[in-house]
């Protein structure tokens, strides 16, 4: 298992030391993004008088619902690939009968080109015999 990773962030304007095991970079997205959360409610109406429990809560419910909205659109990706799965299955399905109809189909024709073959001998034969009784064929009568 690989060590943990130490690394400092900026989170509003101060610098914390964090550590995880996760990458360095991973720790950074998230302090930026936590920054960025706190500056976006600092913004609101009012924060600057609000005790810090409420400013942290405030804070908490943010990131909470950005949770929330992220979960749900993830859910809403997994049924769009759900359905899409479904629908690679039906294609793979429907391609599979039509690659059988058509392996019969070849070997239909494969049949018939057979039988038209052993037709035409019988033909050419059959002429042949039709030329052997009516004379050598060649010669006309008057």
């Amino acid at each position: 298992m690989a060590g943990k990773n130490q690394t400092e962030v900026l989170i509003d304007g101060r610098i914390y030391r964090l550590s995880g095991y996760e990458s360095e970079e991973y720790l950074q997205r998230v302090a930026s993004y936590l920054s960025s959360k706190i500056a976006e409610i600092k913004k609101a109406e009012g924060y600057h008088r609000l005790s810090q429990e409420l400013r942290s809560i405030m804070l908490d419910l943010n990131v909470a619902d950005d949770y929330f909205k992220t979960k749900k659109k993830a859910e809403g990706f997994e049924e769009q690939i759900a359905a899409k799965d479904k629908e690679i299955y039906e294609v793979k399905r429907e391609l599979v009968a039509l690659q059988v109809e058509l392996e019969t189909a070849g070997k239909t024709i494969e049949t018939l080109r057979d039988k038209q073959a052993e037709d035409e001998k019988k033909i050419a034969a059959l002429e042949a015999q039709l030329a052997q009784r009516s004379g050598g064929g060649g010669g006309r009568r008057h």
